[in-house]
């Protein structure tokens, strides 16, 4: 017997998660540009190790065009010139907010000031959001030990 609960065998389990990819729909049609949403996913999705999430975001952003090569790039995404400074700069706050409980004081106001300079509240407040959204449904899929490798793009659309 798996003591883990089924995450799509119940109806607590499904009426929250509609809730949760109800928020992230929100999100997606925010003014916040797809391409640094995606890049936000994967990131968040690498530093806590969610292979469902990474196998969701890494097809759904090639798919969208994006290419192998930033892809392959983001886990190293201070050390590559294939990013923008306005993706940099969400990358910066994904790790913060992502790391949150490694900063005893929070995400730096310099994180934020950088941030800021890339974008306006309302796509600041859609960028905050999609870190926690993400990290939710990360947070979800390590404990209940979903694993990646057989999604398919457009899947759960």
């Amino acid at each position: 017997m798996d003591a883990r609960p089924n995450l799509f065998g119940s109806p607590l389990a499904g009426t929250f998660l509609k809730h949760l990819v109800s928020a992230g729909k929100a999100l997606s049609d925010s003014a916040l540009p797809l391409e640094v949403q995606e890049l936000v996913k994967i990131r968040a999705s690498q530093i806590n190790g969610c292979g469902l999430c990474l196998d969701i975001h890494t097809k759904e952003a090639a798919a969208a065009g994006e290419s192998a090569l930033r892809l392959n790039l983001i886990a190293a995404w201070r050390e590559a010139t294939v990013f923008t400074g306005a993706e940099r700069a969400a990358l910066e706050l994904t790790e913060q907010g992502t790391r949150i409980a490694d900063a005893a004081g929070g995400v730096p106001d310099e994180v934020w000031e950088a941030a800021a300079r890339h974008y306006d509240r309302d796509q600041l407040l859609a960028l905050v959001s999609l870190i926690a959204v993400i990290n939710s449904f990360n947070r979800l899929n390590v404990i209940l030990g979903q694993t990646g490798g057989e999604y398919r793009v457009g899947q759960f659309a």
